[in-house]
């Protein structure tokens, strides 16, 4: 009998239907240790879950990632809840994860212990904190309408504090749309500009009932929020990252009413005490003007006015005449150094001098004028004669008479030393030159060189 070879792909896809028919690979609830595990950013996840003899290829697909509570970490041991499949283009089998949470821990609190370390590292928990209003007109209430949480509100403020006026923004405080239902509430607070107090307040539940409270986005609108918050949320035991961003957190939704107005009667009491104070302070003030009152009209002043003015009036006269006779003293003074001036600048006037200077100006340039001519005729006979001795020097003077010169070339020859036969030579006369060659050269000593 012939064999039936199988292709790899049919192969394959063979063993895919036999893992997705298997009821038992449906479901599987699976423990172990994340293993390869790197983060992508808005994508699926791929890693492996191992334990100490063995390794299994995990993927979460992005949608149920982005539910995790909490961040997975390399060599965090986890529980998980996926389905057994086959890969078919590697023939590999892997768990599909649908669900995860660290194992021996609740996710719920691993994701609060992050998002505390997260926001705390941020400063959200250090941050300044705002004073609330002392006496409140407008109080907004960030809860459910019905329930305890609202009726005790209303009764506190009622009860304390009653001209404050309470407005209720019906508000999600459970479940997955929670959050924002509170985020949208706290900006529309801080839309309206006029509340002077923000109450965000539930009742107590379980973590999980809680954890809308716990949103990172709840806590940046708290924290960003103008309007002074308080935040009571669970019972006095529970502590959310809202009471922690809050600018103040009551333990129960009383206690928040309770910080949030004071005692109307109590203010009253205070306001009466202070009224009477001024009172009495503004009667003893009364009284003692007027007894200063009574001692000024009872003053000799106010009695003869004119006393008041008396001796001002005689100052007054003294130094108007002492002021008029300074004046007359000062201007006949002024008046007797002006003509001192005035006679002594007539005597040093600048007219005579430049007429003195002018005519000796003259005199200078005419005698200026006799010693440089004087000086020129000198000048012009000390020249005439030096050229007559220079032309009794003159070597043309000496030539005349029938004396020449030698050169060769450009060179005076001086001796016969500087001679060579057949050396052509030129000869000066006083009125022309002659060129000749060596053809005999002879010496004193009477010795002589041939060609």
């Amino acid at each position: 009998m012939e064999q039936q070879y199988l292709t790899v792909t049919a192969l394959t896809k063979y063993l895919k239907r036999k893992f997705e028919a298997d009821p038992y690979l449906e479901r599987v609830y699976l423990t172990g240790e994340i293993s390869n595990f790197r983060m992508r950013a808005n994508a699926h996840q791929y890693f492996s879950l191992k334990d100490e003899q063995a390794k299994i290829a995990a993927i979460m697909f992005k949608g149920a990632f982005q539910k995790l509570k909490f961040a997975p970490k390399e060599g965090m041991k986890v529980l998980v809840v996926g389905r057994i499949s086959l890969y078919e283009a590697s023939g590999n089998y892997q768990i599909y994860v649908e669900h995860m949470e660290p194992d021996g821990v609740g996710a719920l609190y691993q994701a609060l212990a992050e998002m505390k370390e997260k926001l705390s590292k941020e400063g959200l928990f250090t941050g300044a904190k705002q004073a609330l209003v002392q006496y409140p007109q407008k109080i907004a209430v960030i809860t459910s309408p019905s329930g305890a949480v609202i009726r005790d509100i209303i009764t506190t403020v009622q009860r304390r504090y009653p001209i404050a006026q309470l407005i209720l923004y019906p508000t999600l405080v459970q479940g997955e749309k929670a959050a924002d239902d509170v985020c949208r509430n706290i900006a529309r607070v801080e839309a309206r500009g006029d509340i002077d107090t923000l109450i965000v307040a539930r009742g107590g539940g379980s973590i999980e009932d809680l954890w809308p409270f716990n949103e990172e986005r709840v806590a940046r609108a708290i924290f960003e929020a103008k309007t002074p918050i308080i935040s009571s949320v669970g019972h006095e035991t529970d502590v959310t990252i809202a009471d922690l961003v809050a600018d103040v957190r009551a333990a129960t939704p009383t206690a928040a009413a309770e910080l949030a107005v004071p005692v109307l009667n109590d203010e009253l009491i205070k306001i009466k005490e202070r009224e009477n104070r001024l009172v009495k302070s503004y009667s003893y003030q009364v009284t003692r003007q007027k007894q200063r009152l009574q001692h000024v009209m009872n003053s000799f002043i106010f009695k003869q006015p004119e006393r008041l003015y008396e001796g001002f009036s005689v100052k007054l006269d003294l130094l108007t005449r002492k002021f008029q006779q300074n004046s007359q003293q000062l201007v006949a003074a002024k008046k007797d150094q002006f003509q001192n001036l005035d006679h002594r600048l007539k005597l040093v006037t600048p007219i005579n001098r430049v007429a003195n200077q002018s005519q000796q100006l003259e005199m200078l340039r005419q005698h200026l004028t006799s010693e440089m001519l004087q000086l020129i005729k000198e000048k012009n006979k000390q020249f005439g004669q030096l050229a007559q001795s220079l032309d009794l020097l003159s070597p043309l003077k000496t030539m005349g008479r029938g004396y020449t010169y030698v050169t060769d070339g450009e060179q005076l020859v001086a001796s016969v030393k500087q001679l060579l036969p057949d050396k052509d030579l030129t000869l000066h006369f006083v009125d022309g030159e002659a060129d000749l060659v060596v053809k005999e050269i002879r010496v004193n000593e009477s010795e002589e060189i041939n060609d």
